[in-house]
């Protein structure tokens, strides 16, 4: 069964088509979750209420070929939602890196510290576009946010995180 097929079986309420099509999806989930917060309890706790939303709304998704771009869509909302929510400092979890964070840590802390700088918008782009190797038309499907907007967004984003990245190499 192809992928179309499992999404009109969600969304006319087949629980185990749902389970199918998210399972395949959860590691991309996590990842996501986790490049926002950074502590595997928080990823999970995002994955969940993304899971959640989802399914308590599949009935609605309209065009199931647009299924991964209205799941990554709740995925985001649920990050940006806990993380305002949260409105702590978030750390590493060190414990739990695994699989889900590059080799270089030290190099992967300043980024994440750069991007942690960004505004909300430019951080969530990047991260989509780089982190989750998302096209940039559906970055902007994403978050409702017209084509020429989303490639601002990246342009000005990565010229951010130069500045930033530059200043800690030559400061730090």
């Amino acid at each position: 069964m192809n992928q179309s097929e499992w999404v009109q079986r969600a969304i006319a309420g087949d629980e185990d088509s749902f389970t199918t099509l998210v399972q395949e999806r959860r590691e991309k989930l996590y990842r996501m979750a986790y490049t926002y917060v950074r502590n595997k309890d928080d990823a999970l706790e995002i994955v969940q209420e993304t899971v959640y939303r989802a399914f308590i709304s599949v009935h609605k998704l309209k065009q199931p070929q647009y299924f991964n771009t209205w799941l990554t869509k709740i995925a985001v909302n649920c990050a940006v939602d806990y993380v305002r929510k949260a409105k702590k400092t978030v750390y590493m979890d060190k414990e739990h890196e695994g699989s889900y964070t590059p080799e270089k840590r030290e190099e992967n802390m300043d980024l994440y510290e750069a991007l942690d700088k960004l505004d909300e918008k430019s951080r969530t782009v990047l991260m989509l576009r780089y982190f989750e190797d998302m096209p940039i038309k559906e970055i902007a499907d994403v978050l409702d946010t017209p084509l020429s907007s989303v490639k601002s967004i990246i342009y000005r984003g990565l010229e951010k995180l130069k500045i930033n990245l530059g200043e800690r190499e030559h400061f730090g």
